[in-house]
């Protein structure tokens, strides 16, 4: 498969796409647990379908030490016994935000209610950015069709 373009080449591209790494770097500082954001960042783009960062986001929480049965089960979340409470708000969260065109009022505020009861106010504000984030990674690479395979964990570090 051949991308329409590679955005990892384009000048505009690396241009937005800094900055919204930067933006990105927030959520460090807001003290989400890593590996609930890499379990964020994999479920939104699975259901986006984005398989250069299911790829990506599924390498990185390995190598940042994630259990692969629970990689193999994000997709089927509901029905397994291998994530917390906390995690299954923060995918139930991720659902609703990423597919939120699908719901005439948004996040429903029982999915809001039970995100609240695991994570404090800046904790809430780094899911809602890094949910945001992974949707518009999603929707670029998924536009210019990003192939899937080729990536290596850390490989884009600063």
């Amino acid at each position: 498969m051949d991308a329409r373009l590679n955005l990892h080449e384009n000048e505009i591209a690396a241009k937005f796409f800094k900055r919204l790494n930067a933006a990105a770097a927030v959520v460090a500082e807001a003290g989400l647990p890593e590996h609930t954001g890499n379990l964020v960042v994999l479920r939104a783009s699975q259901i986006n379908g984005c398989g250069f960062c299911t790829d990506m986001h599924t390498k990185d929480a390995l190598a940042a030490g994630e259990d692969q049965t629970r990689l193999a089960l994000v997709a089927a979340w509901r029905e397994a016994t291998v994530f917390t409470d906390a995690e299954r708000a923060a995918l139930e969260l991720t659902e609703e935000a990423t597919r939120i065109a699908d719901a005439a009022g948004g996040v429903p505020d029982e999915v809001w209610g039970r995100a609240a009861r695991h994570y404090d106010e800046d904790q809430l504000v780094a899911l809602i950015c890094l949910i945001g984030v992974i949707n518009a990674y999603n929707r670029a690479n998924v536009v210019v069709r990003t192939p899937a395979g080729w990536y290596e964990p850390g490989m884009f570090a600063a």
